[in-house]
């Protein structure tokens, strides 16, 4: 399947801009001059991705992030030193379109710090044509996968807690997301029978 890339000429030379919503908050993976809380708006972080490599198998999928259309996302935007833009988009590459489910993208984030600059920042965003698109799905389906999830890259649950960590590091809050995390810190199902008197 053809991965959904910019070109050499869209990706533009100079510094590069990384937005991470998900795991590349807590494990970028590349060398950044500086990281700063930042905003896209028209797209909105949810597990809404069959993970099948990192975090699950085709047999049991797992849950991983993506932005998908509508709303704002709060994360991190990484500025990356023009002498490594080549070799940090090779490895984004590698690890982001592994199944290609994600578009990469060119999209204005707003930094959050002063002046509050606008800048153009590399993205993943989810392929709502994919066959590992989710879409949305209700908390306990959202449990359930992630409970089963384990992938190449570990337990899908110890994802879903850090990136939730990640996000309250930045002192924001996704309230799905925490929502999911404190069932899984409880480890119980969803609807836990009454204990026998």
């Amino acid at each position: 399947m053809q991965a959904k890339i910019q070109s050499e000429a869209e990706l533009s030379k100079g510094d590069l801009w990384v937005f991470g919503y998900g795991s590349l908050m807590w494990r970028p993976g590349f060398p950044f001059l500086e990281q700063v809380p930042a905003r896209l708006i028209g797209e909105h972080r949810a597990l809404c991705v069959y993970s099948f490599v990192h975090r699950g198998t085709p047999e049991k999928p797992g849950l991983v992030l993506g932005l998908d259309r509508g709303g704002a996302c709060r994360g991190v935007a990484f500025r990356v030193a023009e002498k490594h833009h080549a070799d940090t988009v090779a490895y984004l590459r590698a690890r982001e379109q592994v199944t290609s489910v994600y578009r990469e993208v060119m999209r204005s984030v707003w930094l959050e710090n002063e002046p509050r600059q606008r800048v153009s920042a590399l993205a993943y965003v989810v392929d709502r044509g994919h066959v590992q698109y989710a879409g949305r799905l209700s908390l306990a389906e959202q449990l359930r996968h992630v409970q089963q999830g384990h992938g190449q890259s570990g337990a899908n649950r110890d994802y879903v807690i850090s990136t939730v960590k990640a996000i309250e590091a930045e002192g924001f809050r996704d309230a799905p997301l925490h929502q999911l995390a404190l069932m899984l810190h409880d480890d119980r199902p969803l609807h836990q029978p009454p204990p026998e008197a």
